[in-house]
């Protein structure tokens, strides 16, 4: 359907948009108490690790209205991977920022932060442009509300498949958490834990490549939340239960992200943690995770990338190497020189005649005496008349035709 300016009513689309936000943030309200009872909360985890990017606030939001969601974008961003939403599809209503900016009357304060009075003491005013955090209901779609060019993917399945596999997405996690990771005998018979004084993470030797990586990824929350220097800056001292809640959920995030089995991970003691709390602190908790789930997904990601690429390269390398042609470059010359060498020597071209080249010397007389009359041949070209002119292009042009029914021409006259 066409907009029509003249019958938009900003006052009923300001209402409107009014109308939505409201029942958008019931929605959330409910969404979140919600999440923390029964196996929603499992549900919600498996989504964070389909969508890590998004916020809690719209993970919630495209979980309850599409529950099969696996990767959103806006309408613009699926146009610019090449691919389109299909005829017919509704868009998942969510939260986008919109910020604004307006003009408020505040105290003026000096370099220290003091207020400046005036003469009668009274504070002096100043007018400060802020800027106000605001949200706007948006629309996004599902990959399967789309059609276009395939998405690439990390190869979730080489990754956790295979020994090799294995190999690179263990390493990756090793590079990207910033303590040693050691593999011991624990002799209480935990699978790992976190120290906190010496700042290191210990994994049972001997585990099962899926048990290992959770074990890791368990940890490796635990530094990333806990941490004596996390606990030392945060005024929120947290439980046991609460800790335990939140590395657990990373583990699980992480984990399902790359598709390895968690359907041993159990949150028993949740309903115990989350009973009588609030909203704003229930999402608090879900934000802390999900950042600390996307910050590590995005880094492992990034890594994993970056190693199967190399991977790719030198198994090339290794394949081809000795057919490219700076395999073996000329010892004179530098690394990557290619050798050229062209179809046709002419060098070895040897004419018939000797071809003999000539200076002679310039008479200056005669050059004078040339250009003199040059200049009087040109004046008398602008003279010519037109017949003549079509005359004498007949003639060349006889001329040239009869010199080219010449098959036995010289070839050193040619030259």
């Amino acid at each position: 359907m066409a907009y029509d300016k003249n019958n938009f009513d900003p006052k009923a689309a300001a209402e409107a948009r009014k109308k939505e936000m409201d029942e958008i943030t019931v929605k959330l309200e409910n969404g979140v108490k919600n999440i923390f009872e029964g196996d929603i909360y499992q549900d919600y985890l498996k989504f964070c690790a389909k969508l890590p990017r998004y916020s809690v606030n719209n993970q919630i939001l495209i979980m309850m209205q599409r529950p099969d969601a696996t990767m959103c974008q806006s309408f613009s961003g699926w146009k610019e991977m090449n691919r389109h939403v299909l005829k017919g599809e509704k868009g998942i209503r969510i939260l986008a920022p919109a910020p604004y900016k307006m003009e408020r009357e505040q105290d003026k304060l000096d370099s220290n932060g003091k207020v400046i009075l005036d003469k009668d003491g009274e504070p002096i005013k100043e007018k400060v442009e802020v800027t106000i955090n605001a949200f706007k209901p948006v629309s996004t779609f599902d990959i399967s509300q789309t059609d276009g060019d395939p998405i690439p993917t990390l190869g979730i399945e080489e990754l956790t498949g295979s020994v090799d596999g294995y190999k690179t997405l263990l390493e990756a996690i090793q590079e990207v958490v910033p303590v040693p990771i050691t593999f011991e005998n624990i002799e209480s018979g935990a699978k790992g834990y976190f120290h906190l004084e010496e700042n290191r993470i210990a994994v049972q030797e001997g585990m099962s490549e899926a048990q290992t990586v959770k074990t890791i990824i368990h940890e490796a929350a635990h530094q990333a939340l806990h941490s004596k220097e996390k606990y030392d800056s945060n005024s929120e001292k947290k439980t046991k239960n609460q800790k335990e809640t939140e590395a657990e959920s990373v583990a699980f995030v992480v984990c399902q992200h790359y598709g390895i089995d968690t359907s041993d991970y159990s949150f028993g003691y949740l309903a115990s943690w989350s009973e009588g709390k609030e909203v704003p602190e229930l999402k608090a908790s879900l934000n802390t995770i999900r950042q600390a789930a996307s910050d590590l997904i995005t880094k492992i990601d990034d890594k994993v990338r970056e190693k199967t690429t190399v991977k790719e390269m030198d198994e090339f390398m290794e394949a081809h190497g000795d057919e490219l042609p700076f395999d073996n470059p000329e010892a004179d010359q530098p690394i990557g020189y290619i050798k050229v060498t062209p179809p046709v020597d002419f060098s070895e071209y040897k004419p018939e005649k000797k071809i003999t080249i000539t200076a002679e010397k310039i008479d200056t007389a005669k050059e004078k005496s040339s250009e003199k009359d040059n200049a009087v041949a040109k004046k008398t070209a602008k003279k010519t008349s037109i017949k003549d002119k079509i005359t004498a292009g007949k003639k060349k042009a006889a001329e040239q035709k009869k010199s080219k029914s010449k098959p036995d021409k010289d070839l050193q006259a040619a030259m």
